[in-house]
This record gives structure tokens, sequence and C-alpha cells, in this order.
């Protein structure tokens, strides 16, 4: 009679030690995709251009209100796009225009904000 509850409890034991381990590795594999989690973000078109105007201020080393070729993060920078004079300047109004179209190309659903996934499409377009 004393071996059938053995055989249970022994039964029993090894059915919550695989829940145990079922477990553990169910946390382990959520703190894997929680580490390379970044969440989801939206900025506003005014955000936007709020950041793009300091943005322009941190180039403009001399405070000329103008972004040289000396000035630009690398010489052979896509900024010198918005150059659309081609007086080797970038003026804040070139700046501000270049950089709000860029926004309202990636707004893809035209709502005046920009989502974590229409910045990761621009990402996608460019490969």
């Amino acid at each position: 009679m004393r071996s059938i509850p053995a055989a249970l409890l022994l039964s029993a034991c090894a059915a919550l030690t695989a829940c145990g381990n079922t477990a553990k590795q169910e946390q382990a594999e959520a703190d894997k995709r929680a580490a390379g989690f970044v969440p989801p973000s939206v900025m506003s078109r005014l955000d936007y251009g709020s950041m793009v105007e300091r943005r322009f201020h941190a180039l403009d080393r001399d405070g000329d209100n103008m972004v040289s070729a000396d000035e630009l993060p690398r010489q052979d920078s896509r900024l010198t796009a918005l150059d659309k004079d081609k007086d080797g300047r970038i003026s804040s109004e070139e700046w501000g225009q270049g950089m709000i179209g860029r926004f309202d190309r990636l707004d893809a659903n035209r709502d005046g904000s920009l989502t974590t996934d229409e910045r990761a499409a621009e990402g996608r377009m460019k490969r």
C-alpha cells in the first residue's frame, strides 16, 4: 500500500519540477525580449520643429545664423542638399524648410505626428 502513495508523490514532485523549469525558461525568454525592447514613441510636428531648431543652433558654432561646410558634422554630409541657393551655406530658413519637408514625407498617414513605425519605415526605404 505504501508504494502507491510514494509513487504518486514522486510523480507529483517530477511534475512540479518540470513546471518550475518551464516557468524559469519563460521568464528568461521574457527577460531576453525585454532587454531589446524600445518603447514606441510619437513626436508631433511642433516638437520636431523645436528639435530641428535646436540642432541648427548647435551646428551654427559661430552664431551667424548660417551653417557653413566647416560646421557640418561631415564634409560629405547629406545636409548639403538643404542649401537650395547653392551659396555654400545653409540658412535657418533653408534648414527649417528642408527638415519640416522631411517630417512631412515621413508622416505617412498625415496626422501631424511621427510614430516609431513611420521613422522605421524610412530606414527600410534607404536599404
